[in-house]
């Protein structure tokens, strides 16, 4: 079983800054995505950034150029850098986990950390 733990939400206004962390612990196979999703209010959970072992990203348009997925595979450690935040990322930010072993995926959520931005 995999556990994710997610830290660093918060409130920023406008134009700020803020990283979010996620820590997964559990057995985690070599093959493997981590990421961010978010839900606002009344809206579907979507895609905001997800990072292979391998290094391989991917973004949603809507923040590319402001925000930075990274991690430390060693500490199994998913980071999203936020920077110029605008009052419409305001959400529920989940970190997810999908790792891969003989033609099945397994699917992981954390249990989601708020990130406020005030106009």
């Amino acid at each position: 079983q995999v556990q994710l733990v997610e830290s660093g939400g918060g409130l920023v206004q406008a134009g700020g800054s803020l990283r979010l962390s996620c820590a997964a612990s559990g057995t985690i196979f070599s093959i493997n995505v981590m990421g961010w999703y978010r839900q606002a209010p009344g809206m579907q959970r979507e895609l905001v950034a997800g990072m292979s072992a391998g290094g391989s990203t991917n973004y949603a348009d809507s923040v590319k150029g402001r925000f930075t997925i990274s991690r430390d595979n060693a500490k199994n450690t998913v980071y999203l850098q936020m920077n110029r935040l605008k009052p419409e990322d305001t959400a529920v930010y989940y970190c997810s986990l999908v790792h891969y072993r003989l033609g099945r995926n397994y699917d992981y959520w954390g249990q989601g950390t708020q990130v406020t931005v005030s106009s």
